[in-house]
């Protein structure tokens, strides 16, 4: 824990630096990421059911390269989350370890089992904040077992840890794989590269018999996040059969038939998701900067393309910060941050009356604001058509 303590002091620490104009960096933090968007309508899932195991405990609230462990490894499956699709799988999230604050049980399921939604799982993610306790992954694993009982079909059962303080028993996650045989999958991720953690990790993936072992670092990236997300979850859709009926309509032409379209009237030219609704990222901040960075200049002109075809269309913009400052510089920042989105789309030819922007300061995170990566998903602008 002393470790976790002295990195909590210089976040406090560096946060008033700025504050007081020095020149001192932030704390070295996690690549930035930006998830790739599957398209629901050419991928199913190839499993009915998944499972995040998350390691809490005491070990990984240990150092490694700059950040606590449990930062990686909770930086992992938020990535992961944000990249799977919501295909209608049954999901979970279970964990083992835990800090007193969190839970005072070995192990704890978080979310699940239900139908998975991306939005809920997250903020179950944001309710585990420390690391602590024992390395219970046989009770973690026995207890994951039970919760599959009454679920038919294929699972994945995705492992994060550092592989530490495990002992040499791997009888548990046997006796999950000899329990349910071919319709479940092991697929542990290891965080840091300890000897012994790679040797037991590698162990459960042989029990798993359906891949090897694969490291944290290896999935930081927007691109190989999608690209293990696809291999053990995703699969090609089969070519729709023909109609042997007259189809249903698609009022709206966004490719989303009426009876499947939970956002009729959609714009015409819109990008949409699997459900008819209009997909609009954030545009994302530099730390206490307002300008817009080049990255997001093409998802804006598709924006302005969007509202010129739709003049009946009016948008809220809305600016957001990390947590970083006093209230009043944020509300300040974050007004400003909507005033830019708002002047660029206005440079583009949509009327300025058309066009609300509003500054909501730190008052609406949609990531914890204790880690780098939370606070780089806060410093945002939302737009809202309407």
């Amino acid at each position: 824990m002393k470790k976790k303590s002295f990195m909590k002091a210089l976040l406090a620490i560096t946060a008033v630096l700025f504050l007081f104009g020095c020149a001192a960096k932030e704390p070295a933090g996690l690549p930035s990421f930006s998830a790739k968007q599957f398209d629901a309508s050419m991928y199913q899932s190839k499993v009915d059911n998944f499972v995040i195991i998350l390691d809490a405990s005491s070990s990984m609230d240990e150092d490694f390269m700059g950040n606590p462990k449990f930062m990686i490894g909770k930086a992992i499956a938020e990535r992961m989350n944000m990249t799977i699709p919501e295909l209608g799988q049954t999901a979970g999230l279970r964990t083992f370890g835990h800090a007193d604050s969190i839970s005072k049980n070995e192990t704890e399921l978080f979310y699940g089992m239900e139908r998975y939604n991306s939005a809920a799982l997250a903020e179950k993610l944001g309710a585990i904040s420390e690391a602590g306790g024992y390395s219970a992954f046989g009770s973690a694993m026995a207890a994951m077992g039970t919760d599959l009982e009454s679920l038919p079909g294929k699972t994945a059962v995705i492992i994060i840890s550092d592989g530490l303080d495990m002992g040499p028993d791997t009888a548990q996650a046997q006796a999950v794989k000899e329990q349910y045989g071919d319709a479940i999958c092991f697929y542990p991720i290891q965080v840091a590269n300890a000897e012994e953690g790679t040797a037991f990790l590698s162990e459960i993936a042989s029990i798993g018999g359906c891949a090897d072992l694969i490291n944290a670092d290896e999935l930081m990236d927007a691109g190989a996040m999608a690209a293990f997300v696809e291999k053990i979850l995703l699969e090609d859709a089969p070519p729709a059969p023909a109609p042997v009926v007259a189809a249903p309509m698609d009022s709206d032409g966004d490719g989303v038939l009426d009876p499947d379209d939970q956002c009729p009237g959609t714009p015409a030219g819109a990008k949409v998701n699997a459900v008819g609704c209009w997909i609009l990222d954030h545009i994302l901040f530099d730390f206490d900067k307002d300008e817009i960075k080049p990255g997001a200049f093409e998802r804006l002109d598709a924006i302005a393309a969007i509202l010129e075809k739709n003049p009946a269309m009016s948008a809220e913009i809305q600016g957001h910060t990390d947590n970083i400052g006093t209230k009043e510089y944020n509300m300040d920042l974050s007004q400003r941050r909507a005033n830019a989105v708002a002047k660029y789309l206005e440079d583009k030819g949509i009327a300025r009356d058309r066009l609300a922007a509003t500054g909501f300061g730190f008052d609406k995170p949609v990531a914890l604001n204790s880690t780098d990566y939370g606070r780089s998903l806060n410093r945002r602008v939302e737009i809202n058509p309407y």
